[in-house]
Formats: structure tokens, sequence, C-alpha cells
């Protein structure tokens, strides 16, 4: 920012903030009422509860109050590709049951004399702050990090306290309505899906070109066997001779098939033209015929092959529909998108641990409608007709929805440069503020941390022994030694239970029946 607006000042998030750590590794169990903030369960809306992990509540006996997350906070996600930088900010409805947060997240917690929270988070959601982000992180490419000290040293305009909170509520009440905006554009995709289902449903039972029948119903046509009506219906297999580079035959399987259509620019795989003509010579595969996979799930992936080259092969999880005189390329393709064939026999496909597979015999078996050839052709153009209309609406769609993303992305640039409100001269300066918090924080007596646990320089069994001889009894619980030890709670979980199964063992395992609880004892030898 060039030129502060009247009253702003700028600010590290160190000056603003009461509390900024990193959150800790816990060990994780099946389940508990003791939930842990991980990266994936971090929303910009919120918190995602299904995402959440579980801790045994020993864990959190060990941690200070300040690790629990705390109404006002900013959960910063700090590790990790495609979720780094991502946030929310916590409420009060997020506090019950109490959470901390694992070594993936940050805890940013204002100091709301200085910022009010939504306004740090407005900021943090900001594109130059999104965008600055990468270049802030350290690590390496699969496992960027954004540190606790690059966080600290973030530069932030800050706005008169007062003003602060009324951009708070001009952003809260603009963007709930662009966010609305965004819900309502979200529909799209799903009506859009919707409606293309329903366009080829109505194509495959003949009811798209009723009109063009002059009204009469489909008693014409007529319903044959896959294999009686296609050229060629056939599965492929794979080459044990291997693949080569380029060039040779295009070789296709079931990760090329995407959006009902061929990608060969993914991973693209290639055959000897001996192999193809000889081991592969039944699966050879040309331009116009319909592929579809067998072997799932999904179930389902229909494309036409294309002319970029003159002949293909296919692995054995796909099966080939080649058209004949009586059917086209693109009634089979349509009719096949539609899944009748599949949901016919969908009870009878066969595999094992979720997989499904559909037959070969099982292919050929299909009952396809043959509509006269000349209503094929007039299916097919209404068909693509009416996708096009689709694709047109998508089109829109995908641009209206980069507008609303602009939207969102010109509110938050207008608030932090004084734009989004009016400033009032009367307002306390930021930089008034800010010194004022700053003698406040250093006129503050520093909080003496007492750590009552024994420090070591190294746990080892022999500096857990030591500890346990210094307690002041000679029967003890796992927890009241725990509290003695200061280290790594698996580390120190490993060493104690090796000192157990010694074959002469410093301390011993007892059950107390009337405390109904383990206990140990030590051996003084």
């Amino acid at each position: 920012m060039s030129e502060l607006p009247p009253g702003w000042a700028i600010a590290k998030i160190s000056d603003i903030t009461a509390y900024l750590s990193r959150g800790k590794q816990p060990k994780y169990i099946s389940y508990s009422n003791l939930p842990v903030i991980n990266q994936r369960a971090i929303r910009w809306f919120g918190i995602q509860n299904e995402y959440l992990k579980y801790v045994d509540p020993i864990q959190f006996d060990q941690w200070e109050p300040e690790r629990f997350i705390q109404d006002g906070d900013i959960l910063w996600n700090s590790t990790g590709t495609g979720t780094l930088g991502r946030a929310c900010l916590v409420k009060s409805q997020d506090l019950e049951p109490p959470k901390v947060v694992d070594s993936h997240v940050t805890i940013v917690r204002p100091n709301q004399a200085a910022v009010d929270p939504r306004f740090l988070f407005s900021w943090v959601q900001s594109s130059e702050v999104q965008e600055n982000i990468a270049s802030l992180a350290t690590g390496a490419t699969n496992q960027i990090e954004l540190s606790r000290a690059a966080i600290a040293s973030m530069r932030i305009p800050i706005a008169p306290l007062k003003e602060q909170k009324e951009i708070a509520d001009k952003l809260d009440s603009l963007l709930a309505r662009v966010n609305a905006c965004r819900d309502r554009l979200d529909r799209i995709p799903l009506i859009l899906k919707r409606f293309r289902q329903a366009v080829i449903a109505i194509a495959t039972s003949g009811q798209l070109t009723k009109d063009w029948r002059n009204g009469e119903d489909v008693n014409s046509w007529l319903y044959e066997r896959a294999e009686d009506v296609c050229e060629k219906v056939q599965n492929g297999g794979t080459p044990k001779e291997g693949f080569i580079n380029q060039p040779g035959v295009p070789f296709l399987k079931v990760y090329n098939i995407v959006d009902q259509k061929i990608d060969f620019e993914y991973r693209p795989q290639f055959v000897s033209e001996l192999i193809h003509k000889s081991t592969l010579a039944k699966s050879c595969t040309k331009p116009g015929d319909v592929l579809m996979n067998i072997v799932g799930p999904p179930l389902g992936k229909v494309a036409i092959v294309p002319n970029l080259f003159s002949e293909w092969n296919i692995n054995q999880a796909i099966t080939l529909f080649r058209p004949s005189e009586r059917v086209t390329t693109g009634w089979l393709y349509h009719f096949l998108c539609s899944g009748n064939s599949v949901a016919e026999i969908i009870h009878e496909t066969r595999g094992s641990a979720g997989q499904r597979n559909i037959s070969l015999s099982q292919c050929r078996n299909f009952l396809f409608p043959v509509p006269p050839i000349e209503e094929q052709h007039e299916i097919v153009c209404r068909v693509e007709t009416l996708f096009d209309y689709a694709e047109r609406l998508e089109l829109r769609y995908q641009n209206a929805l980069r507008q609303v993303e602009q939207i969102t992305s010109t509110l938050l640039s207008k608030a932090f440069c004084g734009e989004l409100v009016l400033q009032d001269p009367d307002d306390e300066p930021a930089m008034i503020l800010l010194e004022r918090i700053r003698a406040e924080q250093i006129a503050k007596p520093k909080r003496v941390v007492v750590n009552r646990k024994p420090k070591m320089p190294k746990m080892t069994k022999e500096s857990i022994k030591e500890v346990i001889r210094q307690l002041p009894s000679e029967t003890f619980s796992f927890d009241e030694l725990r509290e003695k030890i200061s280290g790594d709670y698996d580390s120190f979980k490993d060493i104690f239970f090796t000192l157990l199964s010694e074959s002469e063992p410093s301390i011993i395992q007892v059950f107390d029946q009337k405390a109904e609880a383990i206990h140990f004892i030590r051996e003084n030898k």
C-alpha cells in the first residue's frame, strides 16, 4: 500500500496478537470427547467437524490453557500443499467441546484491544496476502511451510478500532450477499447435469423425436443383442511385451476416458505395430468406435474414439462397440451414456473388494433399441443441439462465478485501502492505539513460567529410573510419574514399558482391587 488512509498505521502481526503459536503433534486414538483440529478440518466458512481427529485425554492435561482455541482466534493452515494459507475464524459455537490444533496449524489470537478479529480474518482472506504466502513459505516442494516467524513478521494496515468494526460489519453484510449469490450459482452444475441426463433419457426412450414420427409410439423400434447389431463387440488385453515410446499405436486405459471423452494427453502409452497386429489384433480400435469401461467403480464411462490416429488399441478393462450399417456411432454413444444397459445387469456384476466387473459376454448380450437409421441421425442431431445449449449455459455460469470471486477480491481490497467506509476524524488514530498497547505490554509484569518437571538433557531408562527413585512413595500411578517427566510422551511410554519387561524389573505392576486401578511399585534395590 503506497499511501495509508487518514488515521491508519502499519503494524506487524506480532504487535496486535495476544498469542501466536503452532499446535503440537498429538498421539491420535479412534475417538474421544477431546478433538484436535487439523488442516483438513479448516475451511474458510469455519471448522468442518467430520475431519476432526481425537486424542487420549491424558495428553490434554499436559497442554497449557493458552493452547485451547478461544472465541475470535484465527486458525491458519501452515503446512502442506493446496491448503497452505487457508484459515477460519473461531466462533463461540466452536468451543464445545474444548479443542486444540495440531502442528500443521497456527493459532493467531488477536489482541482485541488493538484489532477486531473479523478485520484481521478479512485481511488473511485478501488476495494480496494469499498471493504472497508462496513467497513467505519455506520448505521442500512437497511440504512447504508457513513458519510462526513469517506470520509474526507480516505487516498489516490497521484502521482505528471503531473504523475496523465498521469495516467488519460492512464486509459481513456485503459478503453475505455475495455468498448467497455464490450458493445459487453452485446449484447450476447439478441442474445442468440433470438436464443432460433428462435429454439422454427422453432421447433413448423415443420421446425426443415423437413429433418427428408424427406422434407414433416406438413400437417400430427393434431390440437386439449388441453382438447382433454391432459390427464388433470386444474388450482388450495387456501387452506382455510392455510399452514403447512414440511412434507406435496409441493404447487406451480407463483413465483416458474423462468426462465421456478421450483424453490421451494424460499418461499416453503406445504399443509396437507388431504387437498391435499380432497378440492385440482382436482389440484393434478405430475412430468412431464407442468405448465403455467394464471394470469399476465407477462403471459407465463412455467415449467415442477420435480420429487423432488411424488405429488404436485398448486394455482389458475397456470394451469397444463398433457401429454397423444399422446403428450409428452417435446413437451407440448416447444409449451407452444413458446407463440403461449397465443398470439392467448391475446385480449380476462380479468382483471383489468393492470392485465391479462386467464380462465381455454380458456386453455382447446388451439389448440395444434400434430405431430406423434416419431417426437415429435425427435423435443425435437434437441431442447435440440441446447439449450445445447446455455448454453455452455452463460457460455463462463459469463467467458469472469468476465475476462473483472478483467482487469478493474487490471488496477486500477496498476495505484495506480505506474505501469501504468513511473515515471519522474524531476516531483515535491507529498509531496512538498501537503505541498505548506497546506501552501497556512493556509495563505489564512478565509471567514467570514455573516448570515443575525436572529437566533432563535426554530421556533414557536411567533418567526415568532416577525420577522413580525420587518419588515420595513406593507405590505410584502412571499419571503421577508422567507429571514428573519432561519430554516426548511416546518416548516416555516406550521406555517405561521396557522397564516393566526387564528380566529383573525395577518396577512391578499391580492391580489395586479397592481402587479398581493399576498401580506400580518401586523395587528398592
